[in-house]
Formats: C-alpha cells, sequence, structure tokens
C-alpha cells in the first residue's frame, strides 16, 4: 500500500460516509439509516442504504456496498490510490511524498503522460477543426446537422492532410517513447526512429472513458478511402474490449434502459436530439468486458444496431453476450433507413421514442429472425423452424421465462404449447442439459459448482455470524481455526475479525474493508456484513452453524489431503474426517 494504513484509516474517519454520499445521491433518514435510489443500476424504489453507525453502503438490489473508497472507486472509476487522494483533498489532509520504487514511480509517471498526451492530441484535433485547414470538415459536420456545441461536448477535431504533422507538434514536448506508445504514431518502415501520424485527413472522435479522460480516437475517412473507420490500437490506456463510446455521459442519463448502436455518429444525433443514454461497441463485436460494463450501470439495454445484414448479424451475436451479464435485452427495428443517424434526422426525436416502445425481447428479435428463413406454409419448413425455435428456446435457464416465451410464440405462430414444450424437453434430454420439471438431472460439471457454491455460502455465513455476535464467535473459534478458509480473501476477513475480537476491540467493518484496494475485493467484503441470515430459534441457528463448520472442516482436510505423500499424515487427515462427523457446536460453549 502507497500511505500508512493509520493515514487511510484518518481520511476515511474524516469523510463521514453520508455527507459524501450525499453529494452524489439523494438520500432520505429512516431510523439510523439512510436510503436513496441506487446510483450502480436503474431503480425506482430505493433498495440504496447508507449505515452512519457502520459507515457503509450496501444496495440490497445490485449488491454494491463497501465503505467511503469503495463508493468513490465505484463511482467515478478511481483505483484506490485516486480515491485516497480525492478523499484526503476534499477534508484538506496533505499526503505525504510517497516513497516508491523506481519502476513504480516510472510506470506512473509514464501513465500520466499518456493520459496528458491524449489530451493535448485531442486539443490540437480540434483547433485543427476550427482553423481553415478543416474547413471542409466543419462544413460537413453542418450538413450532417452537428451544431457547434454538440462537436465541443464530444470534442469533435480533424486530423489534417500532411501525414507527420501531429507528430512534429508533439515531438516538442513529449519523448519518442511516450509518443510511439501512445498509438497516435506509426514508425516508418525504411527509417527507424522516425514515425508519422496514425491519422491523418480523419474527421477524430476522440474516445472518453467513463471518467472523461481520453484514452484512444477513432478517426472517419472523407472520401472513398479505406478503411473508413480508424481506431487507436490497443494501449496501457485504451483496450477497446473494455470501452464504450459515449457511456461517460450515458451513464448519467437517468433512463432505465441504455441504447446500444453502432456508429460514433448514431450516439453524436442521437444525444443532440435529446436522447443521452446511448452508447456505441469500438469498431469490434460486442464483448463479454462491455456487457459486463453496462450492467454497473444499468439492468436494460435496447440494440439498435444498423438494418442491414451485418447490424442483423452482430445483433444476433451481442444478444446472448448481453444476457450471460444479467441484462434485459431488447432490439429495436428501424424501417426504411440504413441506421438511428439517419432516421432521427428524418423523422425525430418523438417517432424514434415510438420505435423504443415497439422494441421486441432479444428472444422474439431471433424467432422472427429464424421466420424470415422459412416458408411456414410447408409442412417440411415448419417443423424445422419449430425445431430451431426449440433450440432458443432451449438455453433459457429461468423456467417461467421459457414459460413466457412457449406461449408467446406459440399463440404468435399459431403452434400448440404442449407441443413446443415437448420438443424442447425432448431436445434438452438429447443434449443432457434440460429434463421435464418431474425428473431433474444433474451433471458432474453441475454437482461440483454446487458444491463450490456451498462452500462460499459457508464461509459468508459463518463470517456474518461471528462479525455480528461475540458469543458465535466464543463458540465457533475453538473449532474452526481461520486456515481452514479455503478462499484468500474469506481467510483473510476471518483473521482480522479474529484479531479484533482477541483485542478487546469492536469489529469494525469500514476498517477491514481498509484491508483491500480491489473494488470488487470490497464488494465481496461488504456482502459478508450485510447479509442476512434467516433463522426462527437458536436449535436452528446451532444447525446453521454446525453444518457450515462440517462443511469448511471437510473441504480443508479434502483440500490437504491431495498435497500429503506421508502415511501418517494422511492417517491423521482420515481420523480427522471421522471425527467430524461427532462434532456439534453449541451455543453455551462459550
Amino acid at each position: 500500500m502507497y500511505y500508512p494504513e493509520e493515514l487511510i484509516e484518518e481520511i476515511r474517519i474524516q469523510n463521514d460516509i453520508v455527507d459524501v454520499i450525499s453529494t452524489y445521491v439523494q438520500l432520505n433518514k429512516k431510523g439510523n439509516t439512510y436510503f436513496g435510489l441506487c446510483p450502480f443500476h436503474n431503480e425506482k424504489t430505493p433498495s440504496f442504504s447508507v449505515s452512519s453507525d457502520k459507515q457503509m453502503y450496501y444496495c440490497f438490489g445490485c449488491g454494491a456496498g463497501g465503505n467511503v473508497y469503495t463508493f468513490i472507486m465505484e463511482y467515478e472509476n478511481y483505483s484506490f490510490i485516486e480515491a485516497v487522494k480525492h478523499l484526503a483533498d476534499r477534508v484538506h489532509i496533505t499526503l505525504p511524498t510517497v516513497k516508491m520504487s523506481d519502476e513504480a514511480k516510472q510506470k506512473m509517471d509514464f501513465k500520466h503522460q499518456l493520459i496528458e498526451i491524449n489530451k493535448v492530441a485531442a486539443r490540437y484535433f480540434y483547433y485543427q477543426l476550427k482553423s481553415d485547414k478543416g474547413k471542409t470538415v466543419n462544413e460537413y459536420l453542418i450538413k450532417r446537422g452537428i451544431s457547434e456545441e454538440i462537436q465541443k461536448k464530444f470534442g469533435l477535431g480533424y486530423s489534417n492532410i500532411y501525414r507527420n504533422d501531429l507528430y512534429k507538434y508533439l515531438s516538442e514536448r513529449y519523448s519518442k517513447k511516450v509518443i510511439s506508445e501512445s498509438g497516435l504514431v506509426i514508425q516508418e518502415k525504411n527509417t527507424p526512429g522516425d514515425f508519422y501520424d496514425r491519422f491523418w485527413n480523419r474527421l477524430m472522435f476522440p474516445i472518453f472513458d467513463v471518467h472523461n479522460r481520453v484514452i484512444g480516437f477513432g478517426g472517419r475517412v472523407l472520401g472513398n478511402f479505406t478503411p473508413k473507420y480508424l481506431n487507436s490500437p490497443e494501449t496501457k490506456l485504451f483496450d477497446k474490449r473494455r470501452n464504450l463510446y459515449g457511456l461517460n455521459l450515458a451513464r448519467t442519463s437517468r433512463e432505465d434502459y441504455i441504447i446500444i448502436v453502432e456508429g460514433y455518429m448514431d450516439v453524436i444525433s442521437l444525444y443532440q436530439s435529446g436522447i443521452t443514454n446511448v452508447v456505441a461497441s469500438l469498431g469490434t463485436a460486442f464483448t463479454v468486458e462491455q456487457g459486463a460494463l453496462l450492467k454497473r450501470y444499468t439492468d436494460n439495454v435496447i440494440i439498435s444496431y444498423d438494418s442491414d445484414g451485418a447490424g442483423k448479424k452482430a445483433t444476433h451475436r451481442a444478444i446472448p453476450i448481453l444476457k450471460s451479464a444479467g441484462l434485459s435485452v431488447r432490439v429495436l427495428r428501424i424501417e426504411k433507413y440504413k441506421d438511428p443517424d439517419e432516421f432521427i434526422k428524418n423523422e425525430g426525436k418523438e417517432a424514434f421514442n415510438n420505435l423504443i416502445e415497439k422494441a421486441i425481447s432479444g428472444v422474439m428479435f431471433e424467432v422472427e429472425e429464424l421466420e424470415i428463413k422459412y416458408n411456414l406454409n410447408d409442412p417440411d419448413s415448419r417443423t424445422k423452424f419449430h425445431n430451431e425455435v426449440a433450440d432458443k428456446l432451449l438455453v433459457i435457464e429461468s423456467e417461467l421465462e421459457r414459460d413466457n416465451y412457449l406461449e408467446a410464440i406459440a399463440k404468435k405462430y399459431n403452434t400448440k404449447k404442449t407441443l413446443l414444450e415437448k420438443l424442447v424437453i425432448e431436445k434438452g434430454k438429447n443434449k443432457g442439459i434440460v429434463t421435464s420439471r418431474q425428473n431433474v438431472v444433474i451433471t458432474n460439471k453441475e454437482k461440483t459448482k454446487n458444491s463450490e457454491d456451498g462452500i462460499i455460502l459457508a464461509q459468508m455465513s459463518i463470517l456474518t455470524l461471528v462479525a455480528n455476535s461475540y458469543d458465535i464467535y466464543l463458540a465457533v473459534r475453538k473449532h474452526l481455526d481461520t486456515k481452514e478458509f479455503l478462499d484468500e480473501l474469506y481467510r483473510k476477513v476471518a483473521k482480522e475479525v479474529y484479531k479484533a475480537y482477541e483485542d478487546n476491540r469492536k469489529v469494525e467493518c469500514a476498517v477491514i474493508i481498509n484491508k483491500f484496494m480491489e473494488l470488487e475485493e470490497q464488494n465481496k467484503v461488504a456482502r459478508i456484513f450485510n447479509k442476512k441470515i434467516s433463522f426462527e430459534n437458536k436449535l436452528q441457528l446451532e444447525r446453521i452453524i454446525n453444518d457450515s463448520i462440517k462443511l469448511l472442516k471437510g473441504a480443508y482436510i479434502d483440500t490437504k489431503s491431495r498435497t500429503i505423500n506421508n502415511t501418517n499424515d494422511l492417517q491423521k487427515l482420515i481420523l480427522a474426517k471421522r471425527e467430524l462427523q461427532e462434532l456439534h457446536i453449541s451455543l453455551k460453549d462459550g
């Protein structure tokens, strides 16, 4: 960690979590807790809670939670160190000069230079657009109906016709290493050490991360040259698989969905018309990482790709990725126009909103596209259609959702629901992944998954109970050592909880979260302290404790047995496994 733990804790204490979060979220007090609409997923009923006593927040809707550092990291997309600096500035604490290794300092300085060089390049391109050299491009934008205000909002620019103009400009300010790794230039083949501009004679679109930092560029050629669109290459700042164009603006929209389009101009045109919850992928097929990124800001997406064959193909690829990220997917069909940009310019915002109202689910879109392939008046062709529909329904995990689609499809295509359902079940049996409701078959892979889930749940449950009750800690500590938590994060939390009790200190959740620097880890720790364990009486509670500890100790013994070659040690483990069956922990043990 860059700063002493005492300083990290002092900064946290001085930044009251209610005060900090109130600057981002409207909170209403109910008892000792504050509630508001979660800023990390869209909701209409407040499930986002902030505890002044615990100095923690937790959303019962999406599971986001942590202390004040976690909130700033998640909301502002900061690293832990950036969150520390932000909160230190807020309460006027001067951070000490950090002792870093030369290697760490060089890495940090280099990253800052890359951020700066992209910002300088964006300003340079904007200046070129507004100069005489950019007159043609400016006229093109005016013709496309892009206002001066929107040009500035999106930082549009122009890379002029001279192939090394930007390189010359940057050479006066940065080293060749920084320039070459920025992705803004390409090395000359015949003269090593010399570079030329990657982008020239193109309309430029700066690509921002969610914290409004320029991390790369897209360039659209004017004329019949190829490629039509060119993006920055992968750099230490820019990973096109993990970013979305326009998300820095769309994430602040209060709509409960985000629209995904194909192109930069689609985003800009819709934004200018007042539709601000829109993003575009960055010249590649939609990725798993982009799906996960969207899930941070919404539960619902609408795909509005181009209406041509390529657009439909891209839609088919994106639907399962988005659904696997836990997003509800609808598809917007644009008739008569090739893309949202063209539609909005000809029909306007109201007509586009009408299309949104008519957007169909991802599953129904796929079914309707299948319909195009077959002649449903021909029995053989109709049978093939139903077989393909059954394949689509087979991958829907939720039984209720599958049943709803069975009913909707049967009604739309005048088919008996029972026959279609039977076809789905038969296909599932043949593929070994779905059976009838009466006979559920669990594969070995599923058994393993269930076992792993059970161990994770047991670790969480024991930690939740121990952290909230000293009496339970006294009963558990004799039988469960911290080393028997198989998950490294849970093991670390267990050590902190045990140590707090040993030192006669209160278990402070917000302090324990400080031990973790990664956002995902902090969310995971927060879930431990906000988990609700239901039991009706003391007997049920004892059963939960005993079952969880037996499961954990058994898993620990099994894991250890795989690495032992000594017969005596193996015998000891076998004996411990037998004794485990007789283990019973009473809450009177403490």
